[in-house]
């Protein structure tokens, strides 16, 4: 049965213009040395400066293997939650969000789903064989997924973070559910770059 391997990824650190600092290029050529020894068949990426130059910078480690951007990997609130579903801590941050706004962020993490979440077919002449892709993107995208894995509410989506190039993996064969293989993995950055993108907080 073929697999289709999922190496998920937040962009690296970035300023406040959106531009990837240095600490953000050295954790993405990190996570590229990291992924150096998989067979990777293509690194997807979003279309904001901080995820594209974070793939250029991981695909220094992988060489021969296609970059491109996708569109569905864009930064984004994947499902604006109703009143019964939104924690109180969160209510403020919905704030500004009309009804086409959040239809059209459900609509592209809809896509983003359909796009990725697929288990590998059989090529024209051949059996199917598993796949292997990296998508550097944003921590909302990176929930969304890791919620359809987990088959939760819609809802569960808010609460999941993701640090600068932490690394998750979710595996998808036909007929079965999503395998998470690990979410927010940080063992291959040292400690001065752990953890950033999360709030100011102890970590261990």
């Amino acid at each position: 049965m073929a697999t289709r391997h999922l190496y998920l990824a937040r962009h690296g650190a970035a300023d406040a213009f959106g531009q990837l600092t240095d600490a953000g290029r050295r954790q993405a050529g990190l996570l590229g040395e990291r992924l150096a020894g998989m067979p990777v068949d293509a690194v997807w990426h979003s279309p904001l400066p901080r995820a594209a130059a974070s793939a250029r910078e991981l695909a220094r480690h992988l060489p021969g293997v296609p970059v491109a951007e996708a569109a569905e990997l864009i930064d984004q609130v994947p499902y604006v939650p109703g009143p019964a579903e939104t924690p109180q801590s969160w209510v403020g941050y919905f704030d500004g969000y009309d009804e086409a706004e959040a239809a059209a962020g459900h609509r592209l993490a809809e896509a983003l789903v359909a796009r990725f979440t697929e288990a590998p077919g059989p090529a024209a002449d051949a059996p199917p064989s598993d796949t292997h892709e990296v998508l550097i993107t944003h921590a909302g995208p990176i929930a969304w997924l890791v919620r359809h894995a987990l088959d939760a509410p819609p809802a569960r989506w808010l609460g999941l973070n993701s640090a600068n190039t932490a690394l998750t993996i979710i595996e998808y064969r036909t007929g079965l559910p999503p395998t998470m293989v690990m979410f927010n993995d940080l063992s291959h950055l040292p400690a001065d770059l752990r953890w950033t993108g999360f709030p100011q907080g102890m970590w261990p």
